[in-house]
């Protein structure tokens, strides 16, 4: 049954509410796709029953899943390749030469979905820094889906989900065997630091970062959030620090502060210091 436009509306309205999140017109089909296995798991008889209990109990454990369920984007491992080849040659070795930090540099891996991303930036960094012992290099990932986190946690992941572009020479070194599945061992998953955030709300507890990626997320959320969300970021990400963004995306309103690093082909941009 497809969902109605009274339905999809009262959808619409909750996602920017709760996440900031802009569901376009004619993304019914997104809808019905996501909240369909909410439909059999909350054993509702269609989503039109779902939406009509989400009315009614906006705060309540099925306004959280209809949230997860929408918000869960698609990823890999080492995605797009080319903002992490700019991490490893070009972003780390500037911050290296920074002795303002202290020898301690934070990423942020904002919006981490399922966990491939925080993970390959540490087996990048287990990889290609090995010898930075002097470092203490700590990397901090957020989502706002709690099922998501506890998976990231667990770093458990299919033959499927490592088969999209994780090196195959990774696997023997950063992997281990855990039945059918695959599990990062325990030397890269204490290198992340696994924490809810919504970021629509306050950013409570989270530390000044010298690196963000938070890529192909600011298209979701309309023009004056993505302003309020580059501005949040202005107060965490240090002096110098680096922000990647996805393809395409840009700090709109912001493009004196945020400007293109020189030596990336990525969406990579430089915190300025302020006018």
């Amino acid at each position: 049954m497809s969902i109605s436009t009274d339905d999809f509306q009262t959808v619409q309205k909750f996602l920017l509410e709760n996440s900031g999140i802009s569901l376009a017109a004619g993304k019914e089909y997104l809808v019905e796709g996501r909240l369909q296995s909410l439909v059999y798991s909350e054993k509702f008889d269609d989503i039109h029953a779902l939406v009509v209990k989400l009315r009614g109990d906006r705060e309540g454990d099925l306004g959280k899943k209809v949230v997860e369920a929408l918000t869960t984007n698609e990823t890999s491992f080492f995605r797009d390749k080319h903002p992490f080849e700019t991490l490893k040659t070009a972003v780390i070795p500037d911050l290296f030469n920074k002795p303002e930090l202290g020898k301690r540099i934070t990423i942020w891996s904002a919006a981490s979905s399922s966990g491939q991303e925080p993970y390959s930036l540490a087996m990048l960094l287990a990889d290609s820094f090995a010898w930075a012992t002097d470092w203490q290099i700590k990397i901090v990932a957020s989502d706002i889906s709690e099922e998501m986190l506890t998976k990231c946690r667990s770093g458990l992941y299919s033959q499927f989900e490592i088969s999209r572009g994780l090196p195959a020479h990774y696997l023997p070194r950063f992997l281990q065997r855990t039945g059918s599945q695959w599990q990062m061992k325990e030397e890269i998953r204490e290198r992340i630091d696994f924490r809810y955030l919504n970021l629509y709300e306050d950013w409570v507890g989270l530390p000044r970062v010298d690196i963000i990626f938070m890529r192909n997320v600011l298209i979701y959320f309309e023009a004056d959030t993505k302003k309020t969300i580059l501005e949040k970021i202005l107060k965490v990400l240090r002096p110098g620090g680096y922000l990647f963004l996805g393809s395409g995306e840009a700090p709109v309103g912001l493009e004196n502060r945020f400007q293109p690093a020189d030596f990336s082909t990525s969406a990579c941009f430089k915190l300025a210091p302020a006018p």
